[in-house]
């Protein structure tokens, strides 16, 4: 027999669920999109989920696991960097995951503009949720204006696919995440001690092709399938959100180039020093 407090939590998730899709309805029907209330209280827990990683999980788990390199990150900045790469690595995962679980679908494949899948819905509102918290952490944690204007687009570019629209490009786009978990290694690497070692340099080459192969030769790919779409279909959705979807596909993609020469650039400075150290090293020991 079921206890009545273990019966509590069901009602109370069912009356929450319910209350955040009331919330929700008079945006989706201001925007027209059809399918934000069922998602809208996944966009809530996924921001809350994140957010309380960042604040809460993460600190402790990392003065719990590796208290003496926590402790020695440069003050609150050091910290909060540290936390919001144990999130990324932790997003990137969950929505690579998720991604693919939308890949195979009819319904999506033959209507690549308009087609629909709950799949799809689970997957961009998780994304959402993390957009608003990756925005609101670069605009009170201001550190580059690239990290602002990718947090801010991405989240509004996810919201607008609840029309239903665009949904069998979502989760092709968020496959570019597969690359994140190998930069936060790398970043994580150079805070363990481990810059130079052998398993950093795996990682950077899997890095650089991973980055290269997901985001800009599928991404730009794919961006250009998708702006294909977007034009074919331009008299059956508004103008706003076209225009909103074709300037924030070139200012992603735009990004990723960025990085990408950035990404290059910093293993290039690296490998130099190291090979400088090297010699060095050795005209010593002659």
């Amino acid at each position: 027999m079921t206890s009545s407090s273990s019966l509590l939590p069901q009602p109370l998730i069912q009356n929450t669920n319910a209350y955040l899709r009331e919330l929700s309805i008079p945006l989706a029907k201001s925007l027209g999109l059809k399918h934000l209330p069922d998602h809208f209280p996944t966009i809530v827990y996924a921001t809350a989920g994140y957010t309380t990683l960042h604040l809460v999980l993460a600190p402790f788990l990392s003065r719990l696991v590796v208290p003496s390199v926590y402790k020695g990150l440069k003050g609150r900045k050091g910290r909060n960097n540290w936390n919001i790469h144990i999130v990324s690595f932790v997003n990137a995962c969950t929505l690579s995951y998720l991604a693919f679980q939308c890949l195979g679908h009819k319904s999506l494949r033959e209507d690549k503009a308009f087609g629909w899948h709950e799949s799809v819905g689970t997957a961009n509102a998780v994304a959402v949720g993390h957009f608003i918290w990756d925005s609101a952490d670069s605009i009170i944690n201001f550190v580059d204006i690239g990290f602002v204007i990718h947090g801010i687009s991405c989240m509004m570019l996810y919201t607008l696919t609840f029309r239903p629209y665009l949904g069998f490009y979502s989760p092709r786009f968020l496959l570019w995440e597969l690359s994140t978990p190998f930069l936060n290694i790398h970043w994580f690497l150079d805070k363990l001690g481990k810059t130079g070692s052998t398993i950093q340099y795996i990682n950077g080459i899997l890095l650089l092709s991973t980055f290269f192969a997901v985001r800009i030769v599928y991404g730009l790919y794919m961006s250009y399938d998708f702006l294909h779409t977007i034009y074919a279909v331009r008299n059956d959705v508004s103008p706003v959100f076209t225009i909103a979807l074709f300037i924030g596909n070139i200012i992603l993609n735009s990004l990723n180039l960025f990085w990408f020469g950035k990404m290059i650039k910093t293993l290039q400075k690296r490998f130099k020093k190291d090979a400088i150290e090297t010699k060095h090293a050795n005209g010593k020991t002659e």
